[in-house]
């Protein structure tokens, strides 16, 4: 392939990933000051509101959840730190959704904790109160404890690569440990965290299973229920314009954040922080700010799940449990392998020619992270509809055939959207695989007579195989957990394991639900297994390479 084909086949896949966003902004403008009207008497104010309200619990949870644990796990010393260093990021495994049902078994009126209360105390139901789980309270809490590490894992590698000695500066100068923390340490961090902050509050505004199950009214529900239910298309394309506009929003200050953090001075190589060692009550606190974490998010969801999905006596081998997994892992596998070729064929492009076309390419490429599912199933389905009828049309004035719904409901188009939702993931990895590569190499391949699709082939593509096995694997992971995109896109009797989760849990039978929602766990598992395995393997004097390292595991918006 050469250079001229590999610019055309990366300016192809970031026009593709640009679709959605100009076909839902063309739908949006396309309607009626009626329809926006209505929206705006009517149901707009309150999803509104409650987005806001939702982004702000979030977001102030998140940094103070990832912050305290990332300083505590890198000053401070007390007992198990080097395990809370790695199982702080395990909450990552659980689509939030999924942590809702297992809660809502735990904690609603029939559950185990207020069957135990009852008994316990002998109150009937009106004689005490209990807090509500489903409510926006509680759909933020299941949202807290499934996004903090995006910001302790960015919080944690910038704490690494900070040079102790402003630190001790301020300790000479007579601050206490948090004072010093608080004026030298957290401003120096600032922009990683409020990167890990914005990446929480995109998947927060695109979050639907949770909302939806927690009754919850959002944009994103919004969305849903303006297709489906009230077969609004134009609402429904105003409303995703709306959350499309904040969800941009977000993807430009994380950007700018990543980008200040990355040129924040790491200060000597050479230097280490000395470690605060706790004892008594100060390593007990320590110690219970870390495991709350990972028990809400980890540990007590897996045992409640594992019971409820024993409790339902549904096998995991039946033949229709197998078709659910099929489903999914086809899905999964075709949409790694497609998105993962184009994130490298953009990636690539960007290498060998880079100019402000190859960077808009690969920003256009890259935006699609923030643009949330349902969003981007409403851009796809809007204008293959119109090209369903056009099709269809044609076909029955010339040849008196109908052809139906070609492109819509398609696994085709759900594979699309999948793409475009999830290759900037597939990026980061590639970027963070390919920046260790010295350009010396390409020169060398070029002084041997190879071409950009042979110098791609036989160098760069057998020096990128750890990183391009890492996007595979972090793409088809998060499609097995995407909901919102295949409830709207899917082909008609094509339930995958995320839509029969939500298909029971919205019937209530969370006991059935449990055993999809564990197998989608299982799979979540296996990229943050990897990301454990890296930061286990970083020991202190090769910390600065930890940040590179987990940004290859988060997305590059």
């Amino acid at each position: 392939m050469g250079e001229r084909a590999l610019k055309t086949a990366a300016w192809i896949v970031s026009l593709l990933c640009l679709a959605p966003i100009v076909a839902v902004a063309f739908a949006a403008a396309s309607g009626t000051f009626d329809t926006w009207n209505s929206l705006m008497a009517t149901v707009l104010p309150r999803y509104a509101l409650t987005t806001v309200q939702l982004v702000a619990i979030v977001g102030v949870g998140t940094a103070v959840v990832g912050t305290s644990t990332a300083w505590l796990v890198t000053t401070c010393s007390f007992p198990f730190r080097r395990t809370f260093e790695i199982v702080l990021a395990l909450p990552l495994a659980f689509p939030a959704y999924v942590l809702a049902y297992a809660y809502t078994d735990l904690l609603d009126h029939p559950g185990a904790v207020q069957t135990a209360l009852r008994e316990i105390t002998g109150w009937g139901p009106q004689d005490y109160w209990f807090p509500e789980v489903r409510s926006l309270g509680g759909a933020a809490a299941m949202l807290i404890f499934v996004l903090y590490p995006y910001v302790y894992l960015l919080a944690r590698a910038a704490f690494l690569k900070q040079s102790p000695t402003a630190y001790f500066a301020a300790r000479t100068l007579g601050h206490t440990p948090w004072s010093a923390f608080w004026r030298v340490s957290l401003p120096m961090a600032r922009p990683a965290i409020a990167g890990g902050v914005l990446l929480a509050l995109m998947e927060t505004i695109a979050d639907f299973g949770t909302v939806a199950h927690f009754g919850v009214q959002t944009f994103a529900t919004g969305i849903y229920s303006a297709w489906f239910s009230m077969g609004d298309r134009m609402a429904a394309s105003q409303l995703a314009m709306c959350l499309l506009v904040v969800a941009l929003a977000f993807a430009l200050l994380e950007r700018a954040e990543r980008g200040a953090a990355k040129r924040f001075p790491a200060g000597s190589r050479v230097e280490t922080m000395e470690r605060h060692n706790l004892g008594g009550w100060r390593a007990a606190a320590a110690f219970t700010a870390c495991v709350l974490p990972v028990a809400i998010g980890f540990a007590i969801p897996l045992v409640v799940l594992a019971d409820m999905a024993i409790g339902a006596g549904k096998s995991p081998f039946s033949p229709r449990y197998l078709g659910y997994v099929q489903n999914s892992l086809t899905l999964a596998s075709i949409t790694a392998a497609v998105t993962v070729v184009c994130a490298v064929i953009i990636g690539f492009c960007a290498r060998i020619a880079p100019s402000l076309a190859s960077r808009f390419s690969a920003t256009a490429a890259g935006i699609g992270y923030a643009v949330p599912g349902g969003v981007i199933a409403v851009g796809l389905l809007v204008p293959f509809a119109a090209l369903d009828n056009m099709v269809d049309a044609w076909a029955r004035t010339n040849f008196d055939v109908s052809t139906g719904l070609f492109f819509t409901g398609s696994v085709g188009l759900l594979v699309v959207a999948y793409m475009v939702r999830f290759i900037a993931s597939a990026l980061g990895a590639f970027d963070t695989g390919i920046s260790a590569i010295k350009p010396n190499i390409d020169a060398a391949a070029r002084t041997l007579g190879r071409t950009s699709g042979r110098m791609l082939i036989e160098v760069h593509l057998p020096l990128l195989r750890p990183s391009l096995l890492t996007a595979l694997l972090i793409v088809f992971v998060d499609v097995m957990k995407e909901l919102p995109a295949t409830l709207i896109m899917r082909p008609f009797n094509f339930d995958t394991l995320a839509v029969q989760a939500y298909r029971l849990a919205s019937d209530e039978r969370l006991n059935q639900a449990a055993l999809p929602s564990l197998m989608i766990v299982g799979f979540g598992l296996l990229p943050v297994i990897l990301l454990c395995h890296t930061i286990g393997r970083s020991g202190r004097p090769q910390n600065r390479v930890i940040r590179p390292q987990a940004e290859a595991l988060l997305p590059a918006v």
